[in-house]
């Protein structure tokens, strides 16, 4: 037994490793250094098992056994590296460095744990521009849930409601439109008011931890029922006010909300002015003030012409004048006699 003992001493002080045991990340990778002695020209190998008798081998220094992820070096006297790639979750187990031997291989265990990345706290971007105010026309808008950490990361979608939340989807992309809009308030046997200040939130998570964004709200703008206008306020992101400009405020704007009760006439007037607004974005592309401002400086230039043209014109009359009146003035004193003398 003592013998048995000492032999097996003298096999670990032959071959040592400076890890006993890796702990690494899902999708990373590892480097492995051992160092050897008086077997230099022995075939070393990598291989996977409980036991150093029936473990497989993945991978030989000789090159008779190759592996797309598992790559071992051997430089003699400088040592053995075994470097594992893209770690895959089923990589966890025991494995073995060896050296072969007529009678008894040299070998050393390892220990490999592959683990899950928690996820960060994901946050919220809209793939079109809010600022456009594509909303307040019915467009849709698409809102990506992005997690910059974590693997194996799932994405779900809920609307906050009481008691208890309910699922939206499970996706990263949530795309809001008129028609979704309007399914949600059918599924959940609702009225279009009562998505006003609704929020919506993403959830992400894996088998380690779970967490969720900052809510987003949605608003149904008066009259939803004839024609479909909605505005999403999304924490750090700009609000477009429907009815007056562009404006980059992180609070709703009130011209976008019903407060009291409203006339029928005060409505359209704000529905009419809106409209207007809107067209002239649409087929200008510009701001109603930048419009405004430029076509006033085109009517000044055209009037100060006017003004120059009808000016040199008066001008010229009264030159005209002058030079007749001279021509008059010689001719009637050529033409008067002379008295006698």
């Amino acid at each position: 037994m003592k013998t048995l003992v000492l032999l097996l001493l003298h096999a670990s002080l032959q071959l040592q490793c400076d890890k006993k045991q890796i702990t690494a990340p899902l999708g990373s990778d590892f480097l492995l250094s051992c160092s050897y002695e008086n077997q230099l020209l022995s075939n070393k190998y990598w291989c996977r098992g409980e036991s150093r008798t029936t473990c497989e081998v993945l991978v030989d220094s000789e090159g008779k056994t190759r592996s797309t992820r598992v790559h071992i070096v051997d430089v003699r006297r400088r040592g053995l590296f075994v470097r594992v790639v893209d770690l895959q979750k089923g990589d966890s187990g025991v494995y073995w460095v060896g050296i072969d031997r007529p009678y008894a291989d040299i070998m050393t265990s390892v220990s490999v744990v592959v683990t899950e990345v928690p996820v960060s706290k994901p946050r919220l971007q809209p793939l079109v521009s809010l600022i456009e105010g594509s909303t307040c026309r019915g467009g849709p808008v698409t809102v990506r849930c992005v997690c910059s950490r974590g693997t194996a990361v799932r994405y779900s979608w809920f609307r906050h409601t009481h008691p208890e939340d309910v699922l939206l989807q499970n996706s990263a992309d949530l795309r809001l439109t008129c028609d979704s809009l309007q399914l949600t308030c059918d599924s959940l046997q609702l009225t279009c008011d009562s998505l006003q200040d609704a929020e919506l939130y993403c959830s992400v998570r894996n088998e380690v931890s779970s967490e969720r964004s900052e809510s987003l709200r949605v608003n149904i703008l008066p009259p939803a029922d004839s024609h479909c206008r909605y505005v999403v306020h999304m924490p750090g992101q700009p609000v477009y006010d429907c009815a007056v400009s562009t404006t980059a405020q992180t609070n709703p704007p009130t011209s976008c909300h019903t407060t009291g009760e409203i006339q029928p006439d005060t409505t359209n007037q704000l529905i009419n002015a809106t409209e207007t607004h809107l067209l002239l974005r649409v087929f200008t592309g510009v701001p109603l003030w930048y419009t405004m401002l430029r076509w006033g400086s085109f009517a000044s230039l055209v009037i100060f012409i006017c003004v120059f043209i009808t000016c040199a014109k008066v001008r010229d009359k009264h030159a005209k004048r002058k030079r007749r009146r001279r021509r008059e003035r010689r001719v009637g004193i050529r033409g008067r006699p002379q008295s006698a003398g």
